[in-house]
C-alpha cells in the first residue's frame, strides 16, 4: 500500500470539502494560495498593513464566494482577479496614482473602473483586449493608446510622437480600429461576451 500523504489534494476535492465546512480543506487551499496574493500585493507595493487588510479581505470575499465558484479549477483565477481588485481598490481609497502600461496586465485593470463584484468574465475580457492591442502593428498600437490615455492627449502631441500629420490621425485610426476588430483575440473576445 503506498503513502499518499506527499501527493497534494487536488482544487477538484479540497473546494467541495471547504464549501461543506472542512476546515482541513479550507486551511490547505489558504496554504496553497497565500504565496500568490502575497505575490500580487508586492506588485502593488503596499504597505505591510495595507497587504494585511487586502489579504484578509480576499480570504473574506473567497469565504463568501466559495459557493458561486462553478468550476473548482477556476480557483487560482478568481483568487488572482480578486486580490489585483482589492489592491487598486484600496490604492483608489487612498487617491493614490500610478501610470500604467496599457500592455502590462495589471496595469490595464488599474484603467477600468469595475465594481466590487467583478467576476472571471471580465478579467478575460481585458486579457483578450490586450491580446488583440499586441497583434497590431507597433505604430497603429501606439496610436490607439495615444487616443486612449487619460487625460486625452491632443492630435498635435500625437503627431509629434509619432511623426505623422494631424489630417493622417483619423484615417489611421480607423484602419487601426478595423485591423483590431479582425484579430483573433478580438473575435474570441466577441465569444466571451456573447
Amino acid at each position: 500500500m503506498r503513502d499518499d500523504s506527499s501527493v497534494p489534494d487536488p482544487l477538484s476535492t479540497l473546494v467541495p470539502a471547504a464549501r461543506e465546512g472542512d476546515q482541513h480543506a479550507w486551511d490547505t487551499i489558504v496554504d496553497r494560495f497565500i504565496p500568490l496574493v502575497d505575490a500580487i500585493i508586492r506588485g502593488y507595493r503596499l504597505s505591510e498593513a495595507d497587504g494585511d487588510d487586502v489579504s484578509q479581505t480576499v480570504w473574506l470575499r473567497l469565504v463568501e464566494h466559495l459557493g458561486d465558484l462553478r468550476e473548482p479549477a477556476a480557483l487560482p483565477g478568481w483568487i488572482r482577479t480578486t486580490t489585483r481588485n482589492e489592491c487598486l481598490r484600496l490604492l483608489a481609497a487612498r487617491g493614490r496614482v500610478r501610470p500604467v502600461d496599457p500592455q502590462d496586465p495589471v496595469g490595464l485593470d488599474a484603467v477600468v473602473d469595475d465594481d466590487a463584484g467583478i467576476d472571471l468574465v471580465a478579467a478575460e475580457r481585458r486579457q483578450l483586449l490586450r491580446e488583440a492591442l499586441a497583434e497590431l502593428p507597433e505604430a497603429r498600437r501606439a496610436l490607439l493608446l495615444l487616443l486612449l490615455t487619460d487625460p486625452p492627449v491632443g492630435y498635435e502631441e500625437i503627431s509629434r510622437r509619432l511623426g505623422i500629420p494631424i489630417g493622417s490621425i483619423g484615417p489611421t485610426r480607423a484602419r487601426a480600429l478595423e485591423q483590431l476588430r479582425r484579430t483573433p483575440a478580438l473575435r474570441r473576445l466577441v465569444e466571451v461576451i456573447s
